[in-house]
């Protein structure tokens, strides 16, 4: 795996940071794991779950063009399957198989949640841990009566990079996430979010270095 200069280490993580939420997780009607390529995020929801944090999961992703030969079957099917083999009852877990994109993720977990008769006022959002303001934007736009919580696995980025074994990849998505808080705010797919001027400057260099192959 190919190392990163300490400059771009040091601009990824003031991005890092800010876009993990730092929410303490709370007791809820029902968490929801967000599709990708991070298996991760099927282990920390199991581990919410047996910390009787919810219920219930839902687990919602179909497929992207990174997660295609990785979850062949879909993201959501392989995270409930992960989720199965960490413990969790397999009668605790809903598959939204169809979302492929967040918007999407919430909007197929209410029509899924309603087809089955399930009302829930507060939710957990278990996502990689770039992706946690991102998803809570959108959240706040698609799903504004739910009190929503974001949690990912708790880890510095640099053994986040480790986990993931791809250092560029792992800096593309985040350059990446931190675009589109502020493009779907402007295209009314998110609420919008103060952006420090040091994630600004921090995201600007980044561009500069290269790290564009996520933007939109």
């Amino acid at each position: 795996m190919e190392a990163l200069s300490e400059n771009i280490l040091e601009d990824l993580e003031i991005l890092w940071d800010y876009h993990n939420m730092h929410h303490e997780p709370r007791r809820s009607d029902i968490g929801i794991g967000l599709g990708s390529h991070d298996l991760g995020v099927a282990v920390f929801a199991a581990e919410l779950f047996k910390k009787e944090f919810f219920p219930l999961i839902v687990f919602t992703g179909a497929n992207a063009p990174t997660t295609i030969e990785r979850f062949p079957r879909g993201e959501a099917v392989h995270y409930r399957e992960e989720a199965v083999k960490l413990g969790v009852p397999a009668d605790r877990i809903l598959v939204e198989a169809r979302a492929t994109n967040t918007g999407q993720n919430i909007e197929f977990t209410r029509t899924l949640l309603a087809d089955h008769g399930i009302s829930v006022s507060s939710i957990i959002l278990v996502s990689r841990p770039y992706q946690q303001r991102r998803a809570y934007a959108t959240c706040r736009r698609l799903w504004p009566e739910v009190e929503v919580t974001c949690a990912s696995a708790s880890l510095p980025l640099t053994d986040y990079i480790d986990a993931i074994g791809d250092a560029n990849r792992v800096a593309n998505m985040i350059v990446g996430d931190t675009q589109r808080i502020t493009r779907y705010a402007e295209l009314g797919f998110a609420v919008p979010q103060e952006t420090p001027d040091e994630v600004r400057d921090a995201y600007d260099r980044l561009v500069l270095a290269g790290y564009t192959s996520r933007l939109v």
